[in-house]
């Protein structure tokens, strides 16, 4: 029997082999979304797009309205990709700015988006990597407040804290710096001037709980330094640090649960779990893409076995279902705040809720988060419609509105961020808790345009532009990094 295929839209995708412009189908066949092409010189792609046909509509069912940068740098020529700047088409603010800072590394992994194994070396000076600060900061109608220094590896820079330092005096609020941690492992001083010049978090590479896991990803074991890490930022009391787990199927997901298990034993210095479905940035066949492919339904779906059901698939939401929370909080201000756009598929969360017992609950038992959505868009259509509310008015909206949430101490947080709508009140809201997500960054197999254009993640460049995340990596990394470069190995 021939199962049918439905095609649920058309889209702009890359062959895998030449990186030639294809036209794709987003299909429906057998239960799973899928993604299909042809190239002319390299014949038929399929690649799985959504491993749930019903989750996927789920998921898309929180798609919302974009809100562009209102200043491009850039304008549509050769069209998207290759215009990527910000152009005049993309759909989404900045949300998180990222600047590499090298692109040297102390190790070879085959799987890097950097590939760092070049015979030149990409490493901006300090008067450019300011600028590209500056050029993040000119974004209209809003700025991005949350930066990341990555690579290479960071932390081969020995004035990582002097640009760190930087980043906050020109007002980035929220400075995080990516590592594997070899440094910071045998650097404590390192680690402890990272903090005092003011860096918010390590997103460090975490792939799991022991070291063949490690061998096999890394080339070698890595599980004791990771632990010193952690040790290390006891030592100096620097309490966020976030475990990025790169996720292949085979290899390691049969360690999701127990790597969630391992931040809870650890959170008072653990803020954030970053599952990371790898993405085949290099060369890969189609044998290996079909073999260790994991998609986002795949991640929830172990997230559920491992854990026993104690966090269930239906307890993840998309990133832009925090969208109603944004349009409440400008409405009732009056002002622009951050609106997290990005298409649906690009990746999904929850947040876990310690006790004093070391036990948790995602926060989806603590409250009715589809009636707080509902509540909080008809009131943000009541407040809109009213120039002015009495302090009466108010309480009676705010009551109505976290009347689902059944926990008095996460709903004085969200009350708290409702009213203010300030970092301070988004980083209150996190105490006693641990953000579970999953971001699935694309390849050119399964590269959807669509998804780029509402990307809120954007490269900073030497040369003016902010380029999408999973653009930077599939077509302008090595042209930015050449560009820029002095000759020289990569290798440390």
């Amino acid at each position: 029997m021939v199962s049918k295929e439905k095609v649920l839209r058309i889209t702009t995708s890359f062959c895998p082999k030449c990186k030639k412009e294809l036209k794709a189908e987003i299909i429906e066949e057998e239960g799973k979304i899928k993604i299909k092409k042809t190239c002319p010189s390299h014949g038929e792609f399929e690649d799985i797009y959504w491993s749930n046909s019903e989750h996927y509509k789920k998921i898309m069912a929180f798609e919302f309205e974009p809100k562009a940068i209102t200043n491009p740098r850039t304008f549509r020529d050769k069209g998207c990709p290759y215009d990527c700047g910000i152009c005049n088409e993309h759909k989404s603010c900045t949300i998180l700015g990222i600047i590499d800072v090298t692109n040297r590394c102390n190790m070879n992994c085959p799987i890097c988006f950097a590939d760092a194994s070049k015979s030149y070396i990409y490493e901006p000076s300090k008067e450019q990597i300011r600028e590209m600060l500056l050029n993040l900061k000119k974004n209209k109608p809003i700025p991005p407040v949350a930066l990341q220094f990555s690579g290479g590896e960071p932390t081969l820079r020995d004035d990582l804290p002097e640009l760190v330092e930087m980043a906050k005096s020109l007002g980035f609020s929220f400075v995080m710096v990516d590592s594997n941690g070899i440094r910071l492992a045998k650097d404590l001083s390192y680690l402890k001037a990272l903090k005092d010049a003011g860096m918010d978090s390590i997103y460090l590479q975490f792939d799991g709980l022991d070291d063949s896991v490690y061998e096999k990803i890394r080339g070698m074991k890595m599980l004791n330094l990771k632990m010193r890490v952690l040790e290390n930022c006891r030592r100096i009391d620097f309490r966020n640090v976030v475990l990025v787990v790169t996720l292949i199927k085979g290899i390691n997901d049969s360690q999701v649960g127990g790597i969630i298990k391992f931040a809870v034993k650890n959170s008072d210095i653990v803020t954030c779990v970053n599952f990371q479905p790898i993405s085949f940035a290099g060369r890969a066949s189609k044998q290996e893409v079909r073999e260790k492919r994991i998609t986002t339904y795949d991640f929830v779906r172990l997230v559920e076995e491992q854990t026993k059901g104690k966090i269930r698939i239906e307890d993840f939401y998309t990133i832009p279902a925090t969208v109603p929370i944004s349009s409440f909080v400008s409405t009732l201000k009056k002002k622009e705040v951050p609106f997290l756009t990005t298409h649906p598929c690009c990746g999904v969360g929850t947040y876990i809720i310690l006790d004093s017992k070391g036990d948790y609950k995602p926060i989806t038992k603590l409250m009715d988060f589809e009636d707080f959505l509902s509540s909080l868009k008809r009131y943000t259509e009541e407040i809109s419609k009213n120039n002015e509310l009495g302090m009466i008015s108010k309480l009676k909206i705010f009551g109505e509105i976290l009347k689902s949430v059944s926990d008095p101490e996460r709903r004085n947080f969200l009350l708290d961020l409702l009213k203010k709508g300030d970092e301070t009140s988004v980083r209150r809201f996190h105490k006693n808790a641990i953000m579970i997500g999953c971001m699935h960054f694309m390849d050119l197999w399964n590269f959807d345009l669509e998804r780029v254009k509402r990307c809120v993640i954007h490269y900073a460049t030497p040369d003016g532009r902010l380029i999408p995340f999973c653009s930077y990596n599939s077509f302008h990394r090595e042209s930015v990094e050449r560009k820029f470069s002095r000759r020289g190995s990569t290798s440390v």
